[in-house]
């Protein structure tokens, strides 16, 4: 991932999420991608494209395999991918007389888009566990204290009594309803890459869609029954629900920064932020971060729009736009969805 804040000494601690944030490391995109490497051959073996001596040659060689990862770095300034140079050093490891056997009839973006895929299964398996987390959590709260009288204001102006119950019952719905889309959206999003050149899978000839089917039950992916290379609609559908459900997660921290105010003292706010200047402040910083981290999804996600348009069956331009902007995106969503939980345990109403 490219440096970002949530990746900085400092700000990461604030803003980031490590669990998220592990996904993203070269060491998980590498292994990720020889995976790939490991079941295409496996796959291939199984269709008769290559050998059974030449997977297995594969296979023992990965194993064993320890990039070299200067090299893939110098090699990607000029190559823009690190796929030829990963490439390269694998398949002097296997040696000959399987060498040629090594990523026949893949292409670079297959093994990057399908290591991202493999990439994002944990993780959006975590987002749906802490997406549970939450909703346990305001489920509890309406439990424990829905009947608690409070002030509605719209336009943050007082308007009518309502209860606790009610807010909370507000905040509750929305993150409820984004996990049902994370469902449906996992099954297009979690799928394995296999095009070849140019998205046709010339080289494998008749075999190429049993090919692609193989790999994908070896990998744990879907099969999409086609390539989609140039089509990056999927992977923006899924930025999109980060960035709704940032938004609604910051929703929920601005209610709580504005119920923290003096003056308003809606909530007791445990554990809230200190000042070097003024030894009573208790500022609400998980609050203010949860509304940062939407503003910071909703402006990433306008640029996720952009890497859909390639020219025709691929682009350099585009795809790199993703890879800086899709990891980052993820990480602010594992952070909100972690500091919201820590935000509700600190919440309690200010009973008069």
């Amino acid at each position: 991932m490219s440096y970002t804040p949530f990746n900085a000494p400092l700000l990461s601690v604030l803003l980031g999420d490590g669990e998220t944030t592990s996904a993203f490391s070269i060491k998980a995109d590498l292994d990720a991608m020889l995976g790939f490497e490991a079941a295409l051959a496996e796959a291939q073996a199984s269709c008769g494209i290559i050998s059974g001596e030449a997977a297995n040659a594969i296979n023992a060689a990965i194993t064993a395999f320890e990039p070299d990862i200067r090299a893939i770095g110098m090699a990607t300034a000029r190559d823009g991918v690190a796929v030829p140079e990963l490439v390269r050093q694998l398949r002097i490891a296997v040696g000959a007389p399987h060498d040629g056997s090594v990523h026949f009839g893949a292409t670079s973006q297959d093994a990057i888009d399908t290591s991202l895929a493999l990439r994002l299964v944990p993780v959006l398996n975590l987002f749906l566990s802490r997406l549970n987390l939450i909703d346990s959590a305001l489920a509890q709260m309406i439990e424990s204290h829905g009947k608690t009288p409070l002030m509605a204001r719209t336009r943050m102006q007082t308007a009518i009594p309502i209860t606790w119950g009610d807010r909370l019952s507000a905040w509750r719905a929305p993150p409820a309803n984004h996990a049902h889309d994370l469902h449906v959206l996992k099954q297009r999003v979690l799928a394995v890459q296999l095009g070849g050149a140019a998205g046709t899978l010339d080289m494998l000839g008749e075999n190429g869609p049993a090919v692609r089917a193989a790999l994908a039950a070896r990998l744990g992916l879907a099969d999409p029954g086609r390539c989609w290379h140039a089509d990056r609609s999927g992977l923006v559908a899924l930025t999109d629900w980060m960035a709704r459900l940032t938004g609604s997660l910051g929703k929920i921290g601005m209610d709580v920064a504005l119920m923290a105010q003096n003056g308003i003292d809606d909530l007791v706010l445990e554990g809230g932020g200190t000042s070097s200047a003024m030894a009573h402040k208790n500022n609400p910083v998980a609050a203010e971060t949860l509304v940062t981290l939407a503003r910071f999804n909703a402006t990433l996600s306008a640029g996720m729009q952009q890497s859909m348009v390639h020219e025709q069956e691929r682009s350099g331009a585009a795809w790199t736009l993703e890879w800086m902007l899709l990891p980052q995106m993820t990480v602010a969503t594992g952070a909100a969805l972690r500091k919201t939980s820590e935000l509700l345990a600190a919440v309690t109403p200010q009973l008069s």
